[in-house]
């Protein structure tokens, strides 16, 4: 897998194709990327600015996060509905 480029040349390129100097297949060319890696950087773009819906890079992190402590919390609640069994059985008159 390539490297991912660095945030401040995303910003660069997106910022100078917004401006439309040039066609976006130029400005790709001329800057070494793909004309799709472009496209893609100015849709996740005018998602981040909220021109456009969809899930932003912090909502998507905090949703993540949210999954995976909800993973954990719903672990944690089997341990002790298994433990209330085991505990209940034990308990039971004539054993």
């Amino acid at each position: 897998m390539p490297r991912p480029y660095p945030q401040e040349f995303r910003a660069d390129v997106v910022a100078f194709a917004r401006r439309g100097d040039a066609p976006i297949k130029q400005i790709a060319s001329d800057f070494g990327i793909a004309e799709s890696c472009l496209r893609n950087w100015l849709r996740d773009a005018d998602v981040e600015d909220g021109n456009r819906p969809g899930v932003t890079t912090s909502e998507s992190a905090e949703l993540r996060e949210l999954r995976g402590r909800n993973r954990l919390l719903e672990q944690e609640v089997e341990v002790l509905r298994r433990a209330t069994a085991h505990l209940s059985q034990a308990h039971l008159p004539g054993k």
